[in-house]
């Protein structure tokens, strides 16, 4: 394997392994003797870096020309992996998100994935498509919102309910286009579904 795919491979696993880290710092706040605003700074910079290696895994790939069919796979997981991680962690926490809409993320990316896994064991490496892209950034930009605003409470300029509110509504909107640009990756894939469910 050569340096520039190890590197993008590396940036792609940080973000499996980022997940963890948020739901533990979250979960055990107290025992770690985080205050709320310490808590806000280190969820800040695990999101920046997280949405960072997002980045740049796809730039060192495609500049070193090492883009990979192991790579399509891992990324989406990744990214799944990490921002459900996040959206999780905040149903079990003073933010309180709604589950329901959490898991019809969860419920849509599953889906997805196993549609991926099942062209890819045909042969089929489906590439992400333009709307799902967009649905990675409205996500990251909603999980940001919700950051943020429990930053602007952890220091005192925010109430308690209007961060519930303010996230709860931004994560609505999220799973709303979610759902949408999963009907959409199913019938811009319907051709390689159809093949690999014939096979």
């Amino acid at each position: 394997m050569r340096k520039g795919m190890q590197i993008a491979l590396l940036l792609t696993l940080s973000r499996v392994f980022l997940g963890p880290v948020f739901v533990i710092v979250n979960l055990y706040q107290s025992e770690l003797g985080l205050t709320n605003k310490s808590l806000f700074w280190i969820m800040l910079v695990i999101l920046i870096f997280s949405e960072l290696s997002d980045i740049f895994d796809g730039v060192i790939a495609r500049m070193t020309n090492q883009v990979s069919v192991l790579g399509k796979l891992l990324d989406p997981m990744a990214d799944s992996i990490f921002r459900l991680s996040v959206f999780f962690t905040f149903t079990l926490t003073s933010v309180a998100l709604s589950l329901l809409l959490v898991l019809l993320l969860f419920y849509r990316d599953c889906l997805v994935a196993a549609i991926r896994n099942l062209c890819a064991l045909n042969g089929h490496a489906l590439a992400a498509r333009p709307s799902g892209k967009l649905k990675a950034i409205i996500q990251a930009i909603t999980s940001f919102i919700i950051v943020i605003c429990f930053g602007l409470y952890s220091y005192g300029d925010m109430e308690l309910n209007t961060v519930y509110k303010i996230a709860n509504f931004s994560l609505g909107l999220c799973a709303l286009y979610a759902l949408g640009s999963g009907v959409e990756y199913v019938i811009g894939n319907k051709k390689y579904i159809k093949l690999s469910l014939h096979r």
